[in-house]
């Protein structure tokens, strides 16, 4: 399908926009090493990466064969949050082309967010980036019970799109950018149409992709051939 045939776009977040999965995982890791846990690079993106924090949690106590309780789970999330944002504060690693990229696709399409992260990981990273208005749609952790690979992030964000344009867009006509196999799989589950970008696993682990490009302005480009 062409670019001309997309009613939206719809890009996750964390390794596709910004790069900023690496500093997800150093900031899980500061939070359940208090909890006597290590998670190396490779298990977290083997088993974690696409994941929201609530199920990240979950399954990394639940490997382990401990207990965690929804008071406990809170408390993770927030000392995660605050983790985040300080090694933030520095700034934040992008890929090439990202800003030019969005900008001139929010003049063919509305764009949309959907991401497991929550919306005070994404908001000021947007802004660094100055892309906040390009994005007329954003679904994030908050707005829905469970994380990627489970679908409901997807349908709901093409029904905020839907919202936002005053016309419902057909699903498969609404293009996913996701880097991550569950990304994929939840916007597969949801019907829309998923390109792939290698920002953060190879091509092979794409594969259930439509298509799979290896950074923004590739795929782009192939957006509106």
């Amino acid at each position: 399908m062409s670019g001309r045939g997309f009613d939206a776009v719809i890009f996750d977040f964390d390794g596709v926009i910004a790069d900023t999965e690496p500093l997800h995982h150093r900031a899980f890791c500061q939070v359940v090493a208090e909890a006597g846990l290590a998670c190396d690079w490779d298990t977290y993106c083997a088993e974690y990466i696409g994941f929201d924090d609530r199920d990240l949690f979950r399954a990394a106590y639940q490997r382990a064969g401990l207990p965690l309780d929804d008071t406990a789970l809170r408390r993770c999330i927030a000392e995660k949050a605050a983790a985040f944002i300080a090694l933030t504060q520095t700034g934040v690693p992008t890929y090439a082309g990202i800003p030019e990229v969005i900008q001139a696709m929010s003049k063919r399409w509305p764009l949309a967010i959907c991401s497991g992260a929550l919306r005070s990981d994404i908001d000021p990273i947007l802004d660094q980036l100055n892309v906040q208005a390009a994005f007329t749609v954003r679904v994030t952790a908050e707005d829905v019970a469970a994380s990627k690979p489970d679908p409901a992030c997807y349908r709901l964000a093409v029904e905020r799109v839907g919202e936002a344009m005053a016309e419902a867009p057909i699903p498969r006509r609404c293009l996913a950018i996701e880097d991550t196999p569950a990304g994929i799989a939840a916007a597969t589950g949801a019907g829309l149409t998923v390109w792939g970008i290698t920002h953060t696993h190879p091509a092979a682990a794409l594969s259930q992709a439509d298509r799979v490009f290896d950074d923004l302005p590739a795929l782009y480009s192939a957006a509106i051939a």
